[in-house]
């Protein structure tokens, strides 16, 4: 008898824009995993124009500083992936781990239009949390619930 179960049954996630914020993971997983400081090599932060969020796409010789979210379900990898929507692919990359210097293969969300006009400089975390944190964690919020009641979106 074959076994289909995913014999990977915990991920590791790398972030890097607003899931840095404690508050916005705690809002979409319902829990606060535990998480490491890493940095994702010859990869580049990128603000989006008309967005609060960031894209990362591969650079060479850049890096983009993060956190690994370990410990990550599958019900809540599924949720992550829904979050991050099609302008996101996950891929699976190797992160550097600050506290150790260990590498580590982790899933991350790459932003999927590498030609994108609308890429520019590079997001800020600091100017989001102050100027952003509280729109996106009552977005986030709105996500989830409609996430789990579908049925009770409001439409006629």
């Amino acid at each position: 008898m074959a076994c289909a179960s995913n014999p990977r049954s915990l991920f590791n996630v790398f972030v890097y824009g607003s899931l840095l914020h404690d508050d916005v993971v705690r809002a979409l997983l319902k829990r606060l995993p535990h998480s490491s400081p890493a940095i994702l090599h010859d990869f580049h932060r990128f603000s989006i124009k008309g967005c609060v969020y960031p894209a990362i796409l591969p650079v060479q010789n850049k890096k983009v500083k993060g956190k690994v979210l370990s410990g990550i379900t599958i019900p809540e990898l599924d949720i992550l992936d829904k979050f991050e929507d099609v302008e996101y692919e996950r891929r699976t990359v190797v992160v550097t781990l600050t506290d150790s210097s260990n590498t580590l293969k982790v899933e991350a969300y790459i932003w999927a239009d590498q030609n994108d006009p609308n890429l520019y400089g590079e997001w800020d975390f600091e100017e989001w949390e102050r100027l952003h944190k509280q729109g996106f964690l009552k977005m986030t919020r709105e996500f989830l619930e409609e996430l789990e009641h579908p049925d009770q979106s409001g439409s006629i």
